[in-house]
């Protein structure tokens, strides 16, 4: 992994691939990395099934559980070829022929029946639904790729909340979520003046935390894309996407 000179990480080097893990022969490998996977793709896997699909709320969430518990009882995701899609549109693909069988077969699943339940917060995902307002005819594809990336942001700034916390950097987190996470609709993102008045800290150090924060943030999320990604060229590609920038 390449370093800044005062010791940041930037781009990840290796590539402990949860896809490739979810479908190894070790047992609590493939579970650590089943549940990143369900971390990651819960959320617009569910809004998918509302939107593109307009299943009622219920049936979507039953639909959902059951997804993941056929995926990791029944190998789905073994079938993946990175040579012929991204991993997200493949998982997308297997939602899709799920739902598509269960509406030609005219089953109901039935609400806590025998595959055990995710704790999922489909409470917050309708909540974030009705703030997005009705989608566009060809939106729930798009609404599934942001999702996933904000999924994946979500997941990265919790990581880095950690960090800071456990390293006695609270107050770097603090900074940059006041700067870049709690934006107040109509007004401007506050400056760093008002930022140094308010954490009673110099503007320099102000400065330097959000530097920090922000480089960790985007290493954080590489790390995650890369253990997500089902090659390295899906990798690149999807850097370059969120980034403008392809990794070395």
């Amino acid at each position: 992994m390449t370093s800044l000179p005062d010791g940041t990480r930037v781009f990840p080097t290796t590539r402990p691939s949860v896809v490739e893990a979810v479908a190894g022969a070790d047992a609590d490998a493939r579970s650590r990395a089943f549940a990143t996977l369900v971390a990651v793709y819960w959320r617009p896997a569910y809004l998918h099934l509302r939107l593109k699909w307009r299943l009622e709320r219920e049936d979507a969430e039953d639909l959902t559980q059951e997804f993941f518990a056929r995926a990791m009882a029944q190998g789905f995701f073994e079938k993946y070829d990175p040579a012929r899609a991204r991993f997200r549109t493949f998982l997308r693909s297997c939602l899709d022929h799920l739902t598509a069988n269960t509406r030609r077969d005219e089953r109901r699943l039935k609400r806590g029946g025998g595959a055990a339940h995710l704790p999922l917060d489909f409470a917050g995902a309708e909540q974030d639904l009705a703030l997005a307002g009705p989608p566009a005819a060809d939106d729930p594809d798009a609404l599934f790729h942001r999702e996933w990336v904000r999924s994946l942001f979500t997941l990265a700034v919790e990581s880095l909340r950690a960090e800071c916390e456990a390293s006695g950097r609270s107050v770097r987190y603090q900074v940059f979520a006041r700067s870049d996470l709690d934006p107040v609709e109509g007004r401007p993102r506050p400056s760093y003046r008002e930022l140094a008045e308010e954490f009673e800290l110099p503007v320099t150090q102000v400065t330097n935390h959000l530097a920090w924060a922000r480089r960790e943030f985007r290493r954080v999320v590489l790390e995650r894309l890369r253990e997500l990604s089902g090659s390295e060229e899906e990798y690149r590609i999807e850097a370059r996407e969120l980034f403008g920038v392809t990794p070395p």
